[in-house]
């Protein structure tokens, strides 16, 4: 308590790593005791990484530095961690270039990268991605190998078990102490490519492994449970005769994470597309539920298995994030942390509405707007949503929608198919050829909308990122007179081509591809380049991108604005916004950020013929 109260220091200023502040930190991770750190940093928006390790207690950076790195998380044992990396790209290639062949690698501290143990790699499948990951006790390695963005492959290894195999073997070669010691790194080494149990050989379901309690992994999945469920697979009998259930499928509500707090499993739930946290035990047994401040969403419990103390995040469209401390024992929360921002909550008032989509499908959509807005269709409104891999639009806080709200806007969120706020069944109803169902909820929004005089297609404006770019750019290619302002950001909006660049390949999950004829077909039907047609008076469009964008490579951009700007009919602009030294969003500088929020803000008003209240 006293130290948690204490008054902070800064270890790592981000803010300082460049002048223009376009360098951004990634992944950090502490080792177990606590006096090692490492991180990754990006450069100008990249999804490239280069890891740092500091030392604690000196705060100075080591020489270590590993290069390459992409996709990765960083997962400490004993004196070094496991990281995933790329073979060095082609002068030329680093931005646009496939990514191929990820490897997984051990790095010990103060050696060189040069001198990294190669733990697993597949050379005959080149989009296989890997992930390592540790359990908290260091007993075991968990290696979760992906092709695309759902489903994944699980394979464990038992480090406990090839440490005493490795003393063993030198012990017998050697009996000189200092020998055996050599000898042990060389066989651990030599070990760490083999000898992996497999759980999992297929890319059918999803497996995340929570912790393990003894010889007993726990792990989420949605194996026979579309909302998800627990199981345990004991390390010695994996076969699936042997798993057993800890937590069934909830039903109704779907299971979004879980982990083990002062000797508890805490589940982490959604309940109509809001927080719900559940506590059992380590056998499955329900305990209770912890109470929450609000509707809204829990970001992270995190905690010690062995310690009663946790903490949490949690937020929703008029409360900003705030950190709670938790005691496990007696379930009580106190806040521990709160921003402070020139954000009046009382003023504003969050809605859950529910509307049905073209085929009948009901969707629920949260709107915020000030109190005792007149609904006259009159009000600028700004309609979000994104739609696809498993990705859930949950409520939360945002300054620039707060700014947007206090100047007369309402703010509206529709939680359509493919993501996963209703399980597996609600991600596939929103992929490959189901697709079409996003964009007919994302439209079935916007009459709503209109239909309740919350707006009028004059003040209506729409806005989606990434998977929400090609949202954004599907929707106003198919029904340009529902919308007044469209906002595609680092959009994906050639869809017979995006799988040549960088990770494209691996979203062919949820897309499909070109090269398959069945795939092309409606691939073609709703590819935003492909639909832009002459003479057609498109939305007033800003269209924003990143010169660093090498998730969705900026082309996709700029072959969408110059088809739009060849063929719009009419008044309303077709502007593309390009950031410099940015990339896919993650990392954007402060100022950079309040540029662009200004720049948009500004676009939508403009072209509504609006005011803002002020």
């Amino acid at each position: 308590q006293e130290n948690l109260n204490a008054d902070p220091s800064v270890f790592l200023d981000p803010n300082e790593l460049s002048k223009e502040g376009t360098v951004a930190l990634g992944t950090l991770q502490f080792n177990k005791k606590g006096d090692f750190v490492a991180y990754q940093l990006a450069k100008a928006g990249s999804d490239w990484q280069t890891i740092y390790v500091k030392d604690v207690k000196t705060n100075k950076i080591l020489n270590d530095r590993i290069e390459w790195v992409k996709f990765s998380g960083l997962a400490w044992k004993d004196d070094g961690f496991y990281y995933s990396r790329y073979p060095e790209p082609k002068k030329g290639d680093e931005l646009k270039g496939a990514a191929e062949f990820q490897q997984l690698y051990f790095h010990k501290i103060g050696t060189k990268q040069a001198e990294d143990v190669l733990v697993f790699e597949d050379k005959e499948n080149s989009t296989y991605g890997f992930g390592g990951s540790v359990t908290e006790d260091q007993r075991f390695l968990i290696i979760g190998t992906w092709q695309g963005t759902s489903g994944s492959m699980l394979m464990i290894k038992d480090l406990d078990k090839e440490k005493k195999d490795a003393q063993s073997n030198a012990a017998q070669n050697s009996p000189q102490l200092n020998i055996v010691a050599a000898k042990i790194d060389v066989e651990m080494e030599k070990a760490e490519a083999k000898d992996f149990i497999k759980i999992v050989d297929s890319f059918e379901n999803d497996w995340d492994v929570i912790d393990n309690n003894d010889d007993m992994i726990l792990i989420k999945t949605n194996y026979k449970a579309p909302n998800n469920r627990v199981i345990a697979v004991n390390i010695n009998a994996p076969t699936e005769k042997d798993w057993i259930e800890i937590i069934p499928e909830n039903k109704t509500d779907v299971l979004q994470s879980c982990s083990i707090i002062g000797g508890k499993l805490a589940a982490h739930y959604l309940h109509n597309v809001s927080s719900n946290i559940k506590f059992f035990t380590l056998k499955g047994v329900y305990l209770n539920d912890l109470k929450l401040p609000a509707i809204g969403t829990v970001g992270s419990i995190s905690g010690k298995r062995n310690d009663n103390e946790a903490f949490f995040s949690f937020t929703n469209q008029t409360r900003p994030l705030t950190i709670y401390k938790l005691d496990v024992t007696t379930m009580q929360s106190t806040l521990f942390k709160k921003p402070k921002i020139d954000f009046n909550s009382d003023l504003y008032v969050t809605t859950q509405l529910w509307y049905a989509s073209k085929d009948g499908t009901k969707i629920p959509m949260f709107v915020t707007m000030k109190k005792g807005l007149k609904l006259d269709g009159k009000n600028p409104t700004l309609l979000y949503g994104y739609g696809g891999f498993n990705i859930n639009i949950l409520p939360s806080f945002s300054i620039s929608r707060a700014a947007f709200m206090d100047m007369g806007g309402i703010y509206a969120e529709a939680n359509i198919r493919g993501g996963n706020e209703f399980g597996e069944a609600w991600h596939k109803g929103g992929i490959k050829e189901n697709k079409q169902n996003v964009f007919d909820d994302f439209i079935g929004a916007a009459e709503f909308l209109i239909k309740n005089k919350f707006t009028s297609k004059d003040f209506l404006a729409i806005q989606g990122g990434s998977n929400g770019g090609l949202l954004v750019g599907a929707c106003m290619t198919q029904r340009p007179e529902l919308f007044k302002v469209a906002l595609p950001a680092v959009g994906v909006l050639d869809m017979l081509r995006y799988d040549k660049f960088t990770i494209g390949r691996a979203w062919s999950s949820d897309y499909g591809l070109s090269e398959n004829e069945n795939e092309f077909a409606y691939l073609y039907k709703y590819s935003p380049l492909h639909n832009v047609k002459k003479g057609i008076q498109y939305p007033a469009t800003l269209i924003t991108t990143g010169d660093h964008d090498d998730r969705v490579v900026p082309a996709h951009s700029f072959k969408f604005a110059a088809a739009l700007q060849s063929a719009q009919k009419g008044d309303n602009p077709t502007l593309i916004r390009i950031e410099t030294s940015a990339g896919h969003g993650a990392g954007k500088p402060t100022a950079k950020t309040i540029q662009e929020v200004a720049d948009i803000l500004s676009f939508i008003f403009y072209n509504m013929g609006v005011m803002p209240k002020m």
